[in-house]
């Protein structure tokens, strides 16, 4: 997505370690000119109609999810990091190692909230290592559901998490994927 790779490129920033900030237009602070964009273009690579439940987790991913899950009229779910007194009764649960946070977190979602019957759209900010994506995963098949496929805005490609996903037969579509990023120096992966 051209668009999406001049943003980054304008407003984004490679800091240590591999973190890339992109909290000016996508997860901090949201365009949702930007945001419309992309959704529409989740719409283009996934069939829409077959989907019956968007699947993200807290925090980055909720605005991803919500703007696809307006324009294509479909629920989302966001997987909590923490139970709270407004999760009732049981949760399917899936334990990841946060890149971001550096430590384990557990991904959590009500099990009244997802069905054996739905077929579910996973959609996040990024996918990096695939930890988060494969613990989104694991919610799915916890329950029963389908899932769909997983959509992410930026794929960190040079940490080999979405190829890994890939070459296990799942689908993975990334909007922009970064095959290096050093400061001052980002490069696309061509597609």
């Amino acid at each position: 997505m051209r668009e999406l790779q001049e943003r980054i490129l304008k407003d984004g920033a490679v800091l240590p370690d591999g973190i890339i900030k992109v909290g000016a237009f996508l997860n901090h602070r949201v365009d949702p000119v930007l945001m419309e964009h992309i959704a529409a273009e989740f719409g283009k690579r996934f069939d829409m109609d077959k989907v019956t439940l968007i699947l993200t987790a807290e925090s980055s991913g909720i605005a991803v999810a919500a703007f696809a899950a307006r324009k294509f009229g479909k629920p989302f779910l966001f997987a909590k990091k923490a139970k709270s007194k407004n999760i009732s009764g049981d949760v399917y649960r899936s334990e990841v190692f946060s890149h971001t946070y550096r430590k384990p977190v557990t991904l959590m979602v009500s099990r009244e909230w997802i069905r054996p019957s739905d077929r579910v759209l996973i959609l996040d900010d990024f996918l990096a290592n695939g930890a988060a994506a494969r613990g989104l995963l694991d919610l799915v098949r916890q329950s029963g559901a389908e899932p769909l496929g997983i959509g992410c805005v930026i794929e960190k490609g040079f940490q080999g998490g979405g190829d890994r996903l890939r070459a296990e037969g799942v689908r993975v579509e990334s909007l922009a994927i970064l095959e290096s990023a050093e400061p001052g120096h980002i490069v696309f992966r061509s597609v």
